[in-house]
């Protein structure tokens, strides 16, 4: 990742449902994955009255959403933090969470999440803390490896890729320097030469599964979905875009089983026909926005 801000440009998806879905007027929407800044940004720049609390563990987003947000002065606050560990000082009006990956740690090489790339084994989004995707590798026995493979990938080859990875090991040992190239290479050579030609890399499926466990993405989203909804004032909205079915089917279940919300939207919004050919990534992109009730289901509101 280069150190200059500029580097991170981060485009927002599903800008347009999003605006329509959040409240405007006045208020503080807490935006948990502030990457780049982009969503802040717009919903800044849409409603004047707005306040932004930007979440982010990644230096080099925070650093870019910085200089994004500048122009709004002190109406943006900027929190180093993964949002399940933050603790909001007021009740929100609005709570957003993308998910995804943003393009800037996909695209440089240096950060290890990308299959295309030859970078270090590393896809953790805070670079600071934590096991690298390497070490994660090494520690697992094969049959581990294999059920993270299927568990959050959904990779059906996933023992035949478990294999031969826990053959080609160690990768995470410093003085054996192993790169991403080299693993989606191996990944790929598990697929028969029609289906590498496909329109989805080979490596996609497994490089998943292994940035999931490496960043307790789905440990971290169920803390969120637990959490959020006490984050709101009464009709607050909590709006979460996801990017696989582990995380959307997560977000449809909490919304649906939560005495403390009612959904916004029956069915995940998603991207235009325009907005996915502009931004291919945008494609995969699921919104859904949920309110917090003005009293529980069946009895007085409890705050």
């Amino acid at each position: 990742m280069s150190d200059f801000p500029g580097a991170f440009t981060h485009v927002p998806v599903l800008a347009e449902p999003l605006l329509a879905a959040l409240p405007g007027g006045g208020g503080t929407l807490i935006d948990c994955t502030l990457g780049g800044g982009g969503h802040s940004a717009l919903l800044l720049q849409a409603h004047p009255g707005l306040r932004v609390v930007g979440l982010d563990q990644d230096p080099s987003a925070r650093a870019a959403a910085a200089e994004r947000l500048a122009p709004f002065g002190d109406r943006a606050t900027i929190v180093a933090t993964n949002f399940a560990d933050y603790v909001p000082a007021e009740p929100a009006v609005a709570v957003l969470a993308d998910l995804g990956v943003s393009s800037p740690q996909l695209d440089v090489a240096a950060r290890g999440f990308s299959f295309r790339l030859a970078g270090p084994l590393d896809m953790r989004m805070n670079p600071e803390r934590g096991e690298t995707a390497g070490a994660l590798i090494d520690r697992l026995e094969e049959a581990e490896l294999a059920d993270l493979i299927y568990g959050y990938g959904e990779e059906r080859l996933s023992r035949r890729i478990a294999r031969r990875i826990k053959e080609q090991g160690p990768w995470g040992d410093p003085d054996r320097p192993r790169d991403t190239a080299e693993l989606a290479y191996l990944v790929a050579g598990c697929y028969s030469p029609a289906a590498r030609r496909g329109r989805i890399h080979p490596a996609t499926r497994t490089f998943q599964a292994l940035r999931i466990a490496v960043n307790d993405e789905l440990g971290v989203l169920d803390k969120l979905l637990h959490s959020a909804p006490d984050w709101l004032v009464p009709g607050g909205v909590l709006a979460i875009i996801s990017f696989h079915s582990l995380e959307d089917r997560r977000v449809k279940t909490a919304f649906l089983a939560d005495e403390r919300l009612e959904r916004v939207t029956r069915k995940a919004l998603q991207a235009t026909l325009e907005e996915a050919e502009a931004n291919p990534r945008s494609r995969s992109a699921r919104l859904r926005v949920a309110r917090r009730r003005l009293a529980p289901r069946g009895g007085l509101d409890q705050g």
